[in-house]
């Protein structure tokens, strides 16, 4: 965007702030026999809101500093005092979570391991067309269940593009072009929501469901949601992609043999790949170990997940095990998204706290309870979709509609996390606009689908997501889960 149309769009920003802190407080709203206010604080708090969605939306300001300028509004404003605003969101453990997720996505993509993974994958899947879409989709998936999916979606790129020009098809042209580069989006996703190392806004809702809802959701309970649905998405991501764009060759013009090639031209496995690969297996078996640790030793000793993900970052720059420079994580890691994930932890208390969200809530959701319990996760999936379209992030996207919902939820006296859950997994699936976040915005750069391809592809994947997450959802509420 323009300098002139970034200072306009700062102006309007600011602007509709200000107007809406001065309008009047509305009347309370009255649903089943309760009154429902919308306090001062409550309407300063949606006027920061407002702001803030301008700016992400229209990328006046970097993302980041939009997020800091968020911490520093809710003081002036009155709503918090300043250091219970930075607290709440800079010290909250699941910052130190992501800095070691991160710092293990950076060493995933520098040490290489990530592309051997990818021609591994490729070496069992063969060179079929169909094999080797649905193989990026799933290596895509597996990998970004672990890091972050815009690293996967990074790794992904170059090897996807390779193939493609060995095969000599051409950006803008190729059918199979198209569904491989959209996969190389679709597969990192999709798996994003399979645990809370997926991707930063699993990690927001967790901490928003602790501080909001005083509810606790361990690695595994999250898994249990979500890698099933995950799983499911795959399959029907493979047939969508198929179907929209059929390939116009049925094998790449690459051998086994040239696959074992390229792999024979990595040579064996370098000390730095196995470095990683042995402190990402110890921090995933902590990871899943730490609930059943606590439970047998009757709480006496516990590994909380943040220490273990920190722990895991750390120890790729010990002696003896470094696999990074301090350079090399500081260019490979993606410091803003800190930025925003504090801002957003910060953003949504105060909405939270404020009553704002309370009352946002049964304005936007409140005819949830008229939906059948089946297909409600549904419903929601659909709901959020739709407002992730006007947020280029899903750390914006999950700051903003779970501490509704966990409003919502509390009104209705029902499981903040059956709510939430639908919410916080399609935070994450943004596949509609490639202007959603850069886990698409990377595969575009490669010219072989447009933002028509993308959205056709994007619009039947929402809806097919929707209805893995309401049946995964169904299952789990039948087996008391």
């Amino acid at each position: 965007m323009p300098g002139d149309r970034r200072l306009l769009a700062l102006i309007a920003a600011v602007a509709l702030m200000l107007l809406i802190d001065a309008l009047p407080v509305p009347a309370p709203l009255e649903r089943a026999g309760t009154s429902i206010p919308l306090t001062a604080n409550g309407k300063a708090c949606l006027a920061i809101m407002a702001l803030a969605v301008v700016l992400w939306i229209t990328e006046a300001m970097p993302f980041a500093a939009t997020s800091l300028l968020v911490v520093l509004l809710i003081p002036v404003f009155g709503i918090a005092d300043y250091r219970a605003v930075v607290r709440a969101g800079f010290g909250d453990p699941v910052i130190t979570f992501f800095i070691g997720v991160l710092l293990l996505s950076a060493a995933f993509t520098h040490s290489g391991l990530g592309t051997r993974l990818t021609y591994l994958v490729l070496q069992r899947v063969g060179t079929r067309t169909d094999r080797v879409l649905l193989g990026v989709l799933t290596v895509g998936a597996l990998i970004s269940m672990w890091i972050t999916d815009m690293a996967v979606a990074a790794m992904l790129l170059p090897l996807g593009v390779g193939l493609l020009r060995d095969a000599e098809l051409l950006p803008g042209r190729s059918q199979f072009g198209r569904s491989l580069m959209i996969a190389t989006a679709f597969g990192p996703l999709i798996g994003g929501i399979a645990t809370p190392a997926g991707t930063a806004a699993n990690i927001v809702a967790i901490a928003q469901l602790k501080q909001l809802a005083a509810t606790d959701v361990s690695f595994l309970r999250w898994m249990l949601l979500g890698t099933p649905a995950s799983l499911l998405m795959i399959p029907l991501a493979w047939w969508i992609l198929r179907w929209l764009f059929p390939p116009e060759i049925d094998r790449l013009p690459i051998s086994a043999d040239g696959i074992r090639a390229r792999l024979v031209q990595l040579g064996p496995l370098r000390a730095g790949e196995r470095r990683t690969l042995a402190i990402f297996a110890t921090v995933v078996a902590l990871w899943l170990l730490s609930p059943l640790l606590g439970a047998w030793t009757g709480g006496r000793v516990a590994l909380p997940v943040e220490a273990v993900g920190l722990a895991g970052g750390v120890a790729l720059f010990l002696p003896g095990l470094r696999v990074l420079s301090w350079r090399e994580a500081e260019a490979g890691v993606d410091w803003g998204g800190l930025m925003m994930i504090a801002a957003g932890l910060s953003l949504g208390l105060a909405v939270y706290d404020s009553g704002a969200a309370r009352w946002l809530a049964w304005v936007l959701l409140g005819q949830i309870t008229s939906v059948p319990d089946v297909l409600r996760p549904f419903v929601i999936v659909l709901a959020v979709s739709a407002l992730h379209l006007l947020f280029s992030s899903n750390t914006v996207t999950a700051s903003i509609i779970i501490p509704i919902l966990v409003a919502l939820a509390t009104d209705l006296r029902l499981d903040p996390w059956s709510i939430v859950a639908p919410a916080a997994f399609t935070s994450s699936l943004a596949f509609i606009l490639v202007s959603e976040g850069p886990t698409t915005i990377i595969p575009y750069s490669s010219g072989y689908f447009s933002i028509g391809d993308l959205a056709k592809a994007g619009v039947w994947m929402t809806v097919a997501a929707a209805a893995c997450v309401a049946l995964t959802q169904s299952v789990a509420r039948l087996a008391g889960l």
